[in-house]
C-alpha cells in the first residue's frame, strides 16, 4: 500500500514542476519485439516464452529544462502461449517514472535518451496437465530508452522509439511452496503522441 501511496503523490506532484516550459499528456502504443518470460522450474527444466505483441500506455511529462524532461507512464502488456502441453497467460500493467536528455534541433526535432524505474504488477496463471497455478506479484522495474520526438505544431508532438524494459519476478506457489520463477523483460519499438498544455 505504501509503493502504491508512493507512486500516486509522484503523479500528482509533476504538475508542480511546471513553470514557463511545457506539461504535456497522451499516449503510448508499443509492438513487443521480444516480450521474454523465462519459466524456471525449481529442480526441473527452464521454459522461454517469447511472444511478439501490442500494448498500450499513458503519459503525463514536464519539460523542465531546454534539455531535460521528466514523466509519469503507465502501460499495459501480455502474452499467453502454449508450451509443452502448457497453457502460459501473463499480464503486465508497469507503472515507471522516466527521465529524459535531449536536444532540440531547428524547433521540432529532439533525439533523446531516458531512464525510468517504477513499479509492475504482473498476473500469472498457468494450466499444466499436472496442475493450475494463478499468482501475482507487484516487483520493482526500470527500463531505457532511446528515441526521437517530432514537434508537429506548438501543441502537438509524435515521438518514435525503442526501449528494453526488465518488468520484474514473479515466484509460482503449488500447496504453499515454491516450484518456480518466471522473470519478465521485453524490447520494445513505440509510438506516441501528447498534447502540450501551460504555454
Amino acid at each position: 500500500m505504501k509503493k502504491i501511496a508512493f507512486i500516486l503523490c509522484g503523479v500528482l506532484s509533476l504538475p508542480a514542476f511546471a513553470s514557463e516550459y511545457d506539461t504535456y499528456a497522451g499516449f503510448r502504443i508499443h509492438k513487443n519485439e521480444n516480450l521474454a518470460f523465462n519459466y524456471d522450474i525449481h529442480g526441473g527444466d527452464d521454459i522461454n516464452i517469447r511472444k511478439d505483441n501490442f500494448g498500450i500506455g499513458a503519459v503525463v511529462g514536464n519539460r523542465l529544462s531546454d534539455n531535460v524532461k521528466i514523466e509519469f507512464e503507465t502501460s499495459y502488456t501480455g502474452a499467453q502461449q502454449n508450451r509443452y502441453n502448457t497453457d502460459f497467460d501473463f499480464d503486465i500493467w508497469s507503472n515507471m517514472f522516466n527521465m529524459y536528455l535531449f536536444q532540440e534541433f531547428s524547433g521540432a526535432i529532439a533525439p533523446y535518451a531516458g531512464v525510468g524505474v517504477g513499479f509492475a504488477t504482473i498476473w500469472s496463471d498457468i494450466d499444466a496437465p499436472t496442475y493450475r497455478i494463478s499468482d501475482a506479484t507487484f516487483d520493482l522495474s526500470y527500463q531505457i530508452m532511446f528515441g526521437v520526438n517530432f514537434a508537429l505544431n506548438d501543441r502537438i508532438d509524435f515521438n518514435l522509439g525503442v526501449k528494453y524494459q526488465y518488468y520484474g519476478d514473479i515466484e509460482h506457489e503449488s500447496h504453499g511452496r515454491e516450484i518456480a520463477t518466471t522473470n519478465a523483460s521485453g524490447t520494445d519499438v513505440y509510438f506516441g503522441a501528447v498534447y502540450k498544455f501551460g504555454l
